[in-house]
């Protein structure tokens, strides 16, 4: 047996004998659409993870990681995925977060803030959407002033589309910081409390009757001095950054979900018949060809010494996964036929009816197509920027 396959075999069994008891109420729950299902025991399965070492796990050794090549994360989130692991309560501090901390974070900081992520006890949020600045990040109106007698910084703003705040304890904001300041300059990267005086979350209802994400709202919030990551002025750069981490190799455990789903399709289809028809089968091959032009690409991307952010590959892989999804959940509802628009206690049909609400949204959060192709077409074409309106 390689070392691959044994590593395989380690998680394998340590999944089987874990998630189990209790935790096997959490197979398959907490994906996208119902980030917020079971939050207590999902939290206390990322102690039961941190337990055996399995959080983190891609992390430098110095920093409490496994210090795991490409190849052993990969199947670690493959074996996680197929063995019905939960949607991850840490995937914010562990994927990103505690990734941009050792990228940029002072001694200190790492100190402070990583063995909370490592050890499951510390949940964080992501401060970057405003009502005016979704995909137009540049746009930020979120204010972060000086306080001349404490170094500390005083914020006021409104965040929102923030998955999980009501159920974080940290939130990460960027905001600008230099007065007149437009687009990318004058903005600062913010480490931030959610439970003190000024900081207001209100859970936004989505159409799937789930409410994963929120409206923040900040009025005199407070930064410590000690809590800003890098120096003001840095915020772009760290914020570019961190989403350059979030194409990371949980991309690989996103498609296992993609291939359930769509197994569950070709499931759902032999039974009631749906199969039978030519367009149904010809949706279902381009779907699962669609999935493995992704797993290749995304292979591609993290096989080489180039980082996630550099490759221009990379660029086209939110547009690719977030089309191919959306047009996922359209074929699950064709396949379903009349049973769709009915509800009912059935949990593979409830899967997919959710999967199709929510994968509405996977072509606008994130980044709309609009800003993807602009994106793929400057940065990665080499194309002339698009006329941007004055600030």
């Amino acid at each position: 047996m390689s070392e691959l396959n044994a590593f395989r075999t380690e998680v394998r069994e340590w999944m089987a004998g874990h998630l189990t008891g209790k935790f096997a109420a959490l197979k398959y729950r907490g994906g996208s659409g119902e980030g917020d299902a079971l939050p207590e025991l999902r939290k206390e399965w990322e102690r039961e993870l941190a337990a055996g070492r399995w959080t983190c796990p891609g992390w430098p050794a110095e920093h409490g990681g496994r210090g795991l090549s490409v190849a052993e994360q990969v199947a670690f989130q493959e074996e996680y995925s197929r063995a019905g692991g939960p949607g991850r309560m840490g995937h914010i501090g562990e994927g990103l977060m505690g990734p941009t901390l050792i990228a940029f974070g002072t001694e200190e900081q790492k100190k402070r803030f990583l063995p909370g992520i490592r050890s499951g006890t510390e949940f964080w949020a992501q401060g970057y959407s405003e009502p005016s600045a979704g995909s137009d990040f540049g746009n930020i109106k979120t204010r972060a002033k000086l306080d001349p007698e404490t170094g500390d910084w005083i914020v006021s703003g409104q965040k929102v589309w923030t998955s999980l705040a009501h159920l974080s304890d940290w939130i990460f904001v960027v905001a600008r910081c230099e007065e007149g300041s437009v687009g990318r300059n004058g903005l600062i990267f913010l480490l931030m409390p959610l439970d003190q005086p000024g900081v207001d979350i209100h859970p936004i209802k989505q159409i799937g009757g789930g409410a994963e994400f929120n409206s923040v709202f900040f009025d005199d919030a407070r930064a410590k001095a000690d809590d800003v990551l890098g120096q003001p002025g840095d915020g772009w750069k760290i914020a570019m950054a961190l989403l350059g981490f979030e194409r990371g190799i949980s991309t690989l455990g996103q498609q296992m979900s993609f291939q359930q789903e769509l197994d569950l399709i070709v499931e759902v289809s032999k039974e009631n018949g749906s199969d039978r028809s030519p367009a149904i089968r010809q949706r279902v091959a381009y779907a699962w060809t669609g999935l493995r032009a992704m797993r290749y690409l995304a292979m591609r991307v993290l096989s080489d010494d180039q980082s996630a952010e550099t490759r221009r590959e990379a660029l086209t892989y939110k547009y690719q996964w977030s089309n191919w999804h959306r047009d996922l959940g359209r074929l699950a509802m064709d396949v379903l036929k009349m049973d769709a628009n009915i509800v009912a206690d059935d949990p593979r049909r409830e899967r997919l009816q959710q999967m199709f609400l929510f994968a509405r949204a996977d072509t606008i959060y994130g980044g709309t197509n609009e800003i993807q192709l602009n994106i793929i077409a400057e940065q990665g074409l080499g194309m002339p920027r698009e006329p941007r309106g004055k600030l």
